[in-house]
């Protein structure tokens, strides 16, 4: 008689094998892989070194941007009034809200840019997915500009960062733009975990997020949850990676081919390289013309 315990070990066997299949990166994905290490590297090595710190300061700008509409949208979804979204050339930020749930307003900025930071990242691992995560990003500069519209350096930031994904959009067939998704997206988590720490576990900060939560929920020191938050982010961060490796399995052939038939270039048989300035003028005038309604409005 067949053993009754051969299918369930079968099944096992079968699940392990495609587990590993799944879990185990192609030559592409290692590639990500490399790449999403040296930007871990070069971010490490930038933030701390004068006058070369410049070259991120953007990005920087842009995770504290990330931050704060964390902060918004976790407002609006517990039914609070925003009154503005502010960045600080310093690479400080403020959201000003009335009403809502403290409980998940607060948490909801180190929670909200570390989980946009993975999914970047994930989006990262491929083309097609870079340039529905760079269409995501142009609403979330909407949404920014929206609540954030008296603050000059917003404006700046977001029209740089428009123009650059635009820019990269058009170079190898949208490969690069894939790259500079991947970077926002380590980036993002770099920087939660760097201020994490540096507010809440190396030195506290009065009126850091971990503060104020530690004063409203009363039974545990804002060290605690900045320990909890940093753990979420590093989580975070390792689900990025994991469902990039999962879900994009596509080698570096089939993706281009793949971008060529979902938001192509225009005229990239032709050489897409000839069509940017065109490219950015169109940017440029869809920015005036968002400018001129919030301005309006303003």
């Amino acid at each position: 008689m067949p053993s009754v315990h051969g299918y369930p070990e079968h099944s096992f066997a079968v699940f392990a094998r495609d587990a590993r299949d799944s879990l185990t990166p192609n030559e592409t994905q290692r590639t990500t892989l490399i790449v999403a290490g040296c930007y871990i590297v070069a971010i490490a090595i930038l933030w701390h070194v004068p006058y070369l710190s410049a070259i991120i300061y953007p990005f920087k700008l842009l995770t504290v941007g990330f931050h704060e509409m964390s902060h918004a949208f976790a407002g609006v979804l517990t039914c609070a009034h925003i009154h503005s979204v502010e960045l600080d050339p310093d690479e400080g930020g403020a959201t000003r809200m009335s009403g809502g749930i403290p409980w998940i307003t607060l948490p909801a900025g180190y929670l909200g840019s570390s989980l946009i930071g993975a999914v970047l990242i994930a989006c990262g691992f491929n083309t097609n997915a870079s340039k529905i995560a760079s269409l995501a990003m142009a609403g979330f500069f909407l949404f920014t500009l929206w609540w954030a519209r008296r603050s000059w350096i917003t404006w700046l930031l977001i029209l740089g960062m428009s123009g650059l994904i635009v820019l990269f959009w058009f170079i190898a067939g949208g490969v690069a733009l894939r790259f500079l998704v991947l970077f926002i997206g380590v980036m993002s988590d770099m920087y939660v975990l760097w201020d994490v720490i540096d507010d809440t576990i190396s030195r506290k900060v009065n009126g850091s997020d971990a503060s104020s939560f530690a004063e409203i929920c009363g039974c545990c020191p804002s060290q605690v949850w900045g320990v909890l938050w940093l753990i979420q982010a590093f989580v975070f961060f390792a689900a990025g990676l994991i469902i990039g490796i999962v879900a994009f399995k596509q080698s570096a052939e089939q993706q281009k081919i793949d971008s060529e038939h979902f938001l192509p270039v225009p005229g990239s048989d032709n050489g897409a390289m000839g069509l940017l300035p065109s490219a950015l003028t169109t940017t440029l005038v869809c920015a005036a013309a968002t400018s001129a309604v919030l301005l309006r409005r303003w």
